[in-house]
């Protein structure tokens, strides 16, 4: 079995960080999202790996390599237009020509992975099988329709919703795929869609099965949804202290700290991590914080936030939380007494609060 992982598109929902950074390259707990998707697969025992890029194909090139640090083979597939998922699996046709495989987007992230997923697959060997997920939202994603795991019917964002059983972004195929890939039309926004190869699988008599997940999945598509996945993944760190923190700081429940990290009158409460080489000076840093590599902290209070690799925050008085701030950012404050504040800020900014 072969792997195909999505990471071309846009992401215009985290702009302005991904004016100048792929969304699969934003991390969460420190880790690019589109790490836990590699990870995910090989845990599953998928080593051979095709990844689709777009605009940002030098930027996903560089921070993957060729897989090797994962022990994975991976090959980089460009499509030229973001248009659609299905247009996707025909642009990669070449690289997994008749192997069954597993396409993954590239801004999930799933606790647990998909090896379970993958096992179901090759045990009942249908057409295809999709990852489903029960939300409070259906109307707001494509929903499928089930008579026991079959699938008899998929909608996209349906008015009226007849299940809450919401398409994840993964999803198993055979080869049959791109025969209902090259048989659907366009849909009104100008993409060759999944959901309507699917469709047109069922419809024409295919095995296409379902899996509910059990565990937790998040697409980051959006600011509040890639603290959540921050937060999910902070969860599961462990303690672990490389770095040097002097003895009138507090380190308290789950913290990472990585190496030439320095902690300096300060506390760090977990689940958090803080990143090679940063310095946090005089400062509270709070619970599902995730500081990159090379930040500067100091005489400031951040909590459940995320903050890319070179930025520097000074002397804000009052708490930063929900944020993420991208790289190289500087906001620079002074004794104004505000209450909160949030921001998304793009890479190379800079703010000073008067």
């Amino acid at each position: 079995m072969k792997g195909l992982i999505l990471s071309g598109g846009h992401g215009t929902r985290l702009r302005p960080i991904t004016h100048t950074s792929a969304k699969q390259l934003v991390p969460v707990a420190n880790k690019p999202i589109l790490f836990y998707g590699i990870e995910a697969l090989r845990d599953a025992g998928i080593f051979d790996i095709g990844i689709i890029v777009g605009d940002t194909k030098e930027e996903i090139k560089k921070a993957c390599g060729d897989g090797s640090r994962w022990e994975v083979k991976l090959t980089y597939i460009e499509q030229l237009k973001p248009l659609g998922l299905a247009h996707a699996v025909l642009t990669a046709q070449n690289f997994l020509q008749d192997s069954d495989f597993i396409m993954y987007l590239g801004d999930n992230v799933i606790k647990g992975g998909v090896k379970d997923f993958v096992e179901e697959f090759k045990h009942q060997k249908p057409t295809a099988q999709i990852l489903l997920v029960k939300v409070p939202n259906p109307e707001q994603f494509g929903v499928a329709e089930l008579s026991q795991q079959k699938v008899i019917r998929l909608v996209e964002k349906p008015k009226q919703p007849k299940s809450d059983l919401a398409l994840v972004g993964v999803y198993l195929f055979n080869s049959a795929i791109f025969k209902a890939a090259k048989s659907i039309d366009y849909s009104q926004r100008g993409e060759l869609e999944i959901t309507d190869a699917l469709q047109w699988l069922i419809d024409h008599g295919f095995d296409v099965r379902s899996h509910i997940i059990k565990g937790w999945w998040k697409d980051t598509g959006k600011l509040e949804d890639m603290l959540e996945a921050n937060r999910m993944m902070c969860d599961e760190l462990e303690t672990k202290i490389l770095g040097v923190v002097d003895e009138k700081s507090k380190i308290e429940f789950k913290v990472v700290i990585e190496k030439g990290a320095e902690i300096k009158n300060s506390i760090i409460r977990g689940p958090s991590i803080i990143g090679a080489h940063t310095k946090i000076i005089d400062s509270y840093v709070g619970p599902f914080t995730a500081i990159s590599e090379n930040c500067e902290i100091q005489g400031s209070e951040i909590e459940h936030s995320i903050v890319l690799e070179g930025s520097r925050i000074s002397q804000i008085r009052n708490r930063i939380s929900d944020s993420l701030i991208g790289k190289n950012v500087e906001i620079i404050g002074n004794e104004r007494r505000i209450k909160n504040h949030q921001f998304m800020v793009g890479d190379s900014s800079r703010i000073e609060l008067i």
